[in-house]
């Protein structure tokens, strides 16, 4: 489980994060990125995926859960530094992200998380 520091939690917090419009986007995923980090705390991580792209609700949090472990594993190995340059990240699925499996869905938002730039 991501750790609760690293959980992005209030509406407003959304909110700030899509307003800055910073994002990039695949097939999979639209990841929109805060603003780039001038403190030390740790960078805030939200998942969304709505009711469109599944009426199931087991379908929507299967694929929350394989997003959030892709960042637990990736924040463990420290692998990935772009994941630190901002205060927040929300990351919105698409209907194509319902049935993937976990190596697809990781290496889509790894590859996002390298394009995004820091304005």
């Amino acid at each position: 489980m991501l750790p609760r520091n690293y959980r992005l939690k209030n509406n407003n917090a959304f909110q700030a994060t899509y307003h800055t419009r910073n994002s990039v986007s695949d097939e999979l995923f639209i990841v929109f990125a805060g603003k780039p980090k001038k403190n030390e705390y740790t960078t805030r991580i939200g998942f969304v995926v709505s009711k469109k792209n599944h009426k199931r609700a087991v379908k929507r949090n299967r694929l929350k859960r394989l997003m959030r472990e892709t960042f637990r594993l990736e924040i463990k190995e420290n692998t990935n530094s772009n994941i630190n340059n901002f205060t927040s990240l929300v990351i919105v699925a698409r209907n194509a992200a319902i049935g993937q499996n976990f190596d697809t869905i990781k290496n889509s938002l790894i590859t996002l998380i390298n394009k995004l730039r820091v304005k």
